[in-house]
């Protein structure tokens, strides 16, 4: 296995990554970048064109999309007798050509083979996730196996296609071949985390920006709060999607102006928001989090003990997310929350519980971490649109 021992190129001003285990190495955990490239290398992961430098990330690598979209009638998995062709063959409804772009719509449900495919060893098994940004646009994606018994699951020794299931929910969007809408993070046997450890991760690099005692655990995850206090420059809480708005190609870059799409809310006199069933929500925690370069993370999202809504689609937080190698106990950056209710309106008030935070150990600390020197959109957001809107003002 490739890896690093106390990088100080990675980790300026000291001998070892502050906050870290410097040095460590394990044979179980998350795989890190320097091993995701090493599964590309000896053919574990397959793309029908040579996989893009920029596809690795610190913790998990970038997927792209096909050629063609097959609109099917509803949600499916494979199930333990079917392949997806077989499904699409069944439920299909007609093909859409994306090679050079095109639209899917909102209310439409799409399967689109991606470019890789993987053939995974016994001991390694993977999880997908929608990138950030996706997330932010209220795209539901999820992806899907041949046999697959489980969404944004690849069992341990899975050899085959990926598919990914596409599913506008409040803008029409634009995408391509190659277009990258989610993510994989390999897993090498178990490495699970329980409440103690947890705590003493939080003792090496405050996980979240509470004073000492004021922090919520619960097993291997840590609570984080919403914040409606309001920014202290715009007095922005959040912001809701406007309905019937233009399509957006997620392709596109600082392209699109915000008021187009969204409607800013600010902070209310009573402290609190109403969530409308139909409407979709970007919203912030008031905790700025770290993630040390060690570790990654993910959003639990959707947690029925804190409330019937869903808080984040893009839950994979990388390897550097919001830490600061010159002060891992001072860094942090908040957390942005793509938010949306459950059949009935529900009630959020400031400093409430709106979701978890887990983390998990890497087999190695990554050969890049997350952040502003790798091309990295969030690592200093506060409340923050996806990236292909111009900033607000």
């Amino acid at each position: 296995m490739s890896g690093t021992k106390a990088r100080p190129d990675l980790f300026p001003g000291a001998g070892a990554p502050a906050g870290a285990q410097a040095g460590t190495q394990h044979n179980t955990g998350i795989l890190p970048y320097q091993t995701i490239r090493e599964l590309v290398r000896s053919h574990e992961v397959i793309a029908a064109e040579p996989i893009e430098a920029s596809q690795y990330q610190p913790a998990s690598l970038d997927l792209r999309l096909g050629d063609t979209a097959y609109r099917v009638r509803a949600s499916f998995l494979a199930g333990g007798s079917s392949t997806v062709m077989e499904k699409i063959e069944q439920f299909g409804m007609h093909e859409v050509d994306i090679t050079k772009g095109a639209v899917l719509e909102t209310g439409c449900v799409y399967i689109v083979r991606l470019m890789e495919s993987v053939q995974l060893g016994a001991r390694l098994a993977a999880m997908a996730n929608p990138k950030s940004s996706t997330g932010r646009l209220d795209v539901f994606t999820r992806l899907i196996t041949d046999h697959g018994t489980a969404f944004d699951r690849v069992d341990k020794g899975y050899a085959g296609p990926l598919y990914l299931e596409i599913a506008p929910r409040t803008f029409s969007i634009v995408v391509r071949r190659g277009s990258r809408l989610n993510q994989l993070r390999f897993r090498r046997g178990e490495a699970p985390m329980d409440e103690r450890a947890l705590r003493r991760l939080h003792e090496r690099v405050r996980l979240v920006d509470l004073p000492a005692g004021a922090e919520t655990f619960r097993g291997d995850a840590v609570g984080v709060t919403l914040d409606l206090s309001g920014d202290r420059t715009t007095g922005l809480i959040g912001y809701r999607a406007k309905k019937h708005a233009d399509v957006i190609d997620v392709d596109r870059r600082q392209a699109y102006d915000p008021l187009d799409f969204w409607e800013p809310i600010a902070a209310g006199r009573r402290g609190g928001i109403v969530l409308n069933p139909d409407d979709f929500y970007i919203l912030a925690t008031k905790e700025a989090i770290t993630v040390p370069p060690d570790h990654a993370a993910e959003m639990v999202a959707y947690d029925t003990m804190v409330g019937e809504f869903r808080v984040h689609y893009a839950g994979f937080f990388d390897p550097g997310f919001g830490y600061d190698p010159m002060a891992p106990q001072d860094g942090g950056t908040k957390a942005v929350l793509e938010v949306r209710s459950h059949e009935v309106p529900f009630i959020l008030e400031h400093e409430q519980i709106i979701g978890w935070l887990k983390y998990e150990r890497l087999t190695d600390v990554p050969d890049k971490l997350y952040g502003l020197g790798i091309g990295s959109s969030y690592q200093e957001q506060g409340l923050t649109l996806g990236k292909q809107f111009k900033a607000l003002g």
